[in-house]
């Protein structure tokens, strides 16, 4: 999965950089840095995949468009807020609530074998759910560890 691997890429450059340019890991940095950009290119996926992210929300969620776009906006906001340390425990708890949030919206999708990248119906189905829901914890601890 590309978030993944862009988390744990970023995660080790910065952590290597760091080492190499001023002595020491400094693994919060690199931890929250490589949070920070995996999420820009998940939010992204809100604006560039609308359509699939649109279909995995169920019929009875109004304005679904609308909220595809607001929490692309809130996620990158709170991935912004992971880059300063006042403000880095805060935005930890509400990206926390935000992943526990949209567990729902990941479970539906799998159900309903939605592809968000090409927004149809032909995606992996509930096996996915077996990478994602791990994923997931992955995920909150790296956000609860780094904040």
């Amino acid at each position: 999965m590309k978030p993944l691997a862009v988390l744990l890429f970023v995660f080790a450059i910065t952590s290597a950089i760091s080492k190499f340019s001023a002595g020491n890991w400094n693994l919060p940095l690199a931890g929250n840095l490589a949070m920070f950009l995996m999420l820009c290119l998940t939010a992204s996926g809100h604006f560039m995949l609308k359509k699939g992210m649109v279909l995995m929300m169920p019929p009875v969620i109004p304005f679904k468009t609308q909220l595809v776009f607001i929490t692309g906006i809130i996620e990158i906001i709170l991935a912004l807020c992971l880059l300063f340390p006042t403000v880095r425990t805060d935005a930890g708890h509400a990206l926390i609530i935000f992943f526990i949030l949209i567990l729902p919206a990941n479970i539906y999708a799998a159900i309903k074998h939605i592809n968000i990248e090409k927004g149809t119906y032909d995606g992996p189905g509930p096996s996915y759910l077996w990478f994602r829901m791990p994923l997931q914890l992955f995920f909150i601890a790296w956000i609860y560890y780094f904040r």
